[in-house]
């Protein structure tokens, strides 16, 4: 997997399909490029630094466990830290982005943005 760094591919992505549950939120939008990329971002209402990486750390384990399985290439993925990603258990955290998976892909389908 490859991973959004600018800022003009997060943009992007937030003018896509959104899909939100507890724990994470879900941007995705179609790639410039044929390769399945994602990014991973955490503001600071989940917390100071600490809390913010440890966030992050979590939804990259999870991308990681899931995207390689039910990922699209040539989209890109946006996993933006909520408030539950830090107390979430793991395998909820995985519950939660597999559902927001499985509904970004449907509504992509039903309505293509970008």
């Amino acid at each position: 997997m490859n991973r959004l760094r600018k800022r003009a591919d997060f943009l992007r992505a937030q003018k896509g399909v959104r899909q939100v549950r507890a724990s994470v939120t879900l941007e995705l939008c179609k790639s410039p490029g044929p390769d399945l990329r994602v990014g991973f971002t955490a503001t600071r209402k989940i917390g100071g630094a600490v809390q913010r990486n440890r966030a992050k750390r979590r939804l990259r384990a999870a991308a990681q466990a899931l995207l390689p399985l039910y990922g699209l290439s040539g989209h890109d993925y946006v996993l933006v830290a909520r408030a539950g990603t830090l107390t979430r258990d793991y395998p909820g955290l995985l519950d939660d982005l597999k559902a927001a998976l499985d509904q970004a892909h449907q509504r992509l389908k039903k309505d293509p943005v970008s």
